[in-house]
């Protein structure tokens, strides 16, 4: 795209954040006016369209910071085209989706900063998001959804369970990816979870759901899943596992379920021969909130250049110091404090290549205390949009 063209979205998009309440404004116009113009697309979303909101603004503020990098972005942009098909989208949507934004976006902003200039550059950057979407759609030969039939259900911690499926048809993903669940009694409320295996041959798949205070999803999997129950899994998003060195030295950070994208590409590379050096740090709030902890270790008996640093940020167990724990030369001992700092404060990572996955803030805490160690921007990585 030209400079011209990103300068105008991006200065029109900016002007309505500026306003109060603007984004959050500018959602509900959108869906207000895609429901009353096409009624029928109703029919896809939720009927509590607060987090479907947010997601939408997270998605619209990631692809136009992306927009002088295509080859961040694209990529995205064609998983989540694939992903779409859960929904039954046609191309006709995109098309019905991008006048109400367009619509909104005009109303927001007003006639005086919507000139002919900006509705013409928003048009051009909806025209490719729609290309690149709608041709991964119609080239993705895979059936839309699979269905998973839980196989096991175990609650580890009273606000945390592992849960075990069985799809009907196999599933292509690389590890460190996730993917959109519905699950019984919960209609068109998709969560994203990650998989925190990787591919078997036996089509099983493993989710880490921890339970989300006022959630309506995350408490229906911790606390009401039962053997039997089958799910609807969309397509495989994200490239968290996808490494621009495969030689290059590796520091992964998980908070709480976060280290499941990560187990996952540890038990895929734990059999290779030449796998990087690693350092793994697993955080929790409690020393009970390490639940994988045994995994971890296993892991490190197979994977000979990994190393397991535990962190929680208060310790009250009796076994949580130097020298009572199952640690071996690659199982640290366990640290106390949070995250971010003690993995900036632990060594100098300037030459390792990153991945952090967590809740939103924990990941840009984290980001921003290595980036002031030394840190090139550039070698840490996060999945943008879970």
């Amino acid at each position: 795209m030209d400079p011209l063209t990103i300068s105008l979205v991006r200065s029109s998009f900016k002007s309505i954040g500026a306003i109060p309440d603007g984004e959050d404004t500018f959602a509900r116009s959108f869906y207000a006016i895609l429901f009353a113009t096409h009624p029928e697309t109703r029919q896809h979303f939720p009927a509590a369209m607060d987090l479907q909101r947010d997601r939408l603004m997270r998605a619209i503020r990631y692809v136009i910071d992306q927009l002088e990098t295509p080859e961040s972005v694209f990529p995205l942009l064609a998983q989540l085209g694939r992903d779409h098909r859960k929904y039954g989208v046609k191309e006709d949507h995109y098309t019905a989706v991008g006048e109400a934004l367009l619509a909104a976006l005009a109303n927001l902003a007003g006639p005086e900063l919507w000139t002919d200039e900006t509705d013409h550059a928003w048009r051009l950057t909806i025209a490719l998001i729609a290309s690149i979407m709608t041709e991964a759609a119609n080239s993705d030969e895979g059936p839309p959804t699979r269905v998973g039939t839980v196989i096991e259900h175990r609650r580890v911690l009273d606000d945390l369970a592992i849960v075990r499926l069985e799809l009907d048809h196999t599933m292509t993903y690389e590890p460190g990816q996730y993917v959109s669940v519905q699950v019984p009694g919960r209609p068109r409320m998709w969560r994203y979870l990650s998989l925190a295996t990787p591919p078997t041959p036996d089509r099983i798949v493993e989710f880490h759901v921890r339970r989300v205070s006022g959630g309506w999803v995350s408490p229906a999997i911790v606390g009401e899943s039962q053997i039997g129950d089958t799910w609807l899994i969309g397509s495989p998003l994200g490239s968290l596992g996808t490494w621009r060195d495969p030689r290059r030295s590796r520091l992964m950070i998980a908070e709480g379920t976060g280290i499941a994208p990560l187990r996952a590409q540890l038990m895929d590379t734990a059999q290779r021969r030449g796998t990087p050096r690693t350092h793994l740090f697993v955080s929790g709030t409690y020393p009970c909130d390490l639940y994988d902890l045994d995994m971890l270790w296993a892991l490190t008996q197979t994977h000979p250049r990994l190393t397991v640093i535990p962190v929680t940020e208060h310790s009250d167990d009796p076994w949580w110091h130097p020298g009572t724990s199952h640690t071996s030369g690659r199982m640290h001992d366990p640290l106390t404090g949070q995250i971010s700092r003690v993995v900036a404060e632990y060594a100098d990572w300037t030459d390792h290549d990153i991945e952090v996955v967590g809740s939103p803030s924990m990941v840009r805490t984290t980001k921003y205390r290595l980036m002031a160690a030394g840190v090139d921007a550039g070698n840490i990585r996060h999945d943008p949009l879970y």
